[in-house]
């Protein structure tokens, strides 16, 4: 494993998301790839592509690219064809990129490896406790969209496209995303960390009602 590959990809994709929305920037790739090497420590699998899957798996999310699910795939094969990687670790590099989001939780991954098991992983980490907090705020005030109306109930089991589309309360989605990962995540690593970040979600909901309702 070269370091000198995995030191050019970190420039390639900080330059790439120069400007990105704050939820999916270069700080967003730090976190779940340090997240990504912390539940490979506990795995069998290829480092080398945990550590490719985990940069490169956000480097054009569909959310800002109308909805176009191919231009990450094809931008993180040319970078790695650039690089002279090889085909088999570019194919499977790709088929993380291609296989690790939500989609409204009905998405049905068309490929398996313990790689992609810890890349997603790493991934809906960032999603959780703190931080997905944070993210969720940032990206509901990035689309302008309204805190909570407690006259908009979430939805749940939806397709791929509704999803996609939803334009529901910020608080919505914590009921249509975020509080489900816990019981998705894949590695024991990941599920021992999902459960920690959950309940403290959890008592932020409480404590978010509490507040709303002017309850001391």
């Amino acid at each position: 494993m070269s370091p000198d590959l995995i030191t050019t990809t970190i420039s390639f994709v900080k330059n790439q998301l120069k400007g990105a929305e704050g939820g999916h920037d270069w700080s967003h790739i730090e976190r779940v790839y340090k997240n990504a090497l912390l539940i490979a420590k506990d795995e069998d699998c290829d480092l080398q592509v945990v550590q490719l899957g985990a940069l490169l798996h956000d480097i054009a999310d569909s959310k800002f690219h109308n909805g176009d699910e191919s231009v990450g795939p094809k931008k993180a094969r040319e970078f790695l064809e650039n690089q002279n990687v090889s085909e088999e670790v570019i194919a499977h590099v790709v088929s993380i990129i291609e296989n690790i989001s939500y989609k409204g939780g009905n998405f049905q991954r068309k490929f398996a490896s313990k790689e992609l098991d810890i890349v997603q992983d790493a991934d809906r980490l960032d999603a959780l406790g703190a931080i997905g907090i944070a993210r969720t705020f940032n990206y509901g005030g990035f689309k302008n969209r309204t805190l909570y109306d407690p006259e908009i109930q979430p939805v749940l089991n939806m397709s791929k496209n509704e999803y996609k589309n939803s334009e529901s309360p910020t608080l919505n989605h914590f009921y249509e995303k975020l509080l489900l990962l816990k019981d998705k995540m894949n590695t024991e690593t990941g599920k021992k960390i999902a459960l920690q970040r959950h309940e403290f979600m959890e008592d932020f909901l409480s404590q978010f009602y509490a507040e709303w309702n002017g309850i001391q």
